[in-house]
């Protein structure tokens, strides 16, 4: 039997379900598909990679759970044309991050609010390798 608590669980369930994964039928991946985009979108883990992207100039962003007030963000790009950039967003829309995409780096976030936080990579005229981690920190 339904009740308010177990309807509320299973909203909850599906709403977690909908965060955690990303694919190439998504739009914010769509762009993306022809590099063999892996995305993985987890509470408090996040990981982008594109694989010999070509000539690409789009904006895609993701929305990200973070239980945390902080991220690390881990760099491993290789970009032969272009640049890629990063902005991380925390729950109040409160810019905490942002970057280019380097070869390697480890970075921390400015502390922000816990919650939803959007991930928004912007590349331009962009060919390459492009690899980087989210974490909560």
């Amino acid at each position: 039997m339904l009740n308010q608590k177990n309807i509320l669980i299973f909203c909850m369930l599906l709403a977690l379900m909908a965060v955690g994964c990303s694919s190439s039928s998504n739009p914010a991946t769509a762009p993306l598909a022809n590099f063999s985009p892996e995305i993985i979108n987890n509470v408090d883990a996040f990981s982008f990679q594109i694989t010999n992207g070509e000539n690409i100039s789009t904006t895609v962003e993701y929305a990200w759970e973070n239980t945390g007030t902080q991220a690390t963000i881990n760099h491993s790009t290789t970009t032969t044309a272009g640049t890629a950039t990063m902005i991380v967003y925390d729950a109040d829309s409160a810019q905490v991050y942002t970057n280019g995409l380097v070869a390697s780096a480890n970075e921390a976030s400015s502390v922000g609010t816990a919650g939803t936080w959007r991930i928004r990579v912007t590349f331009t005229a962009y060919s390459g390798t492009s690899n980087f981690r989210v974490d909560k920190l």
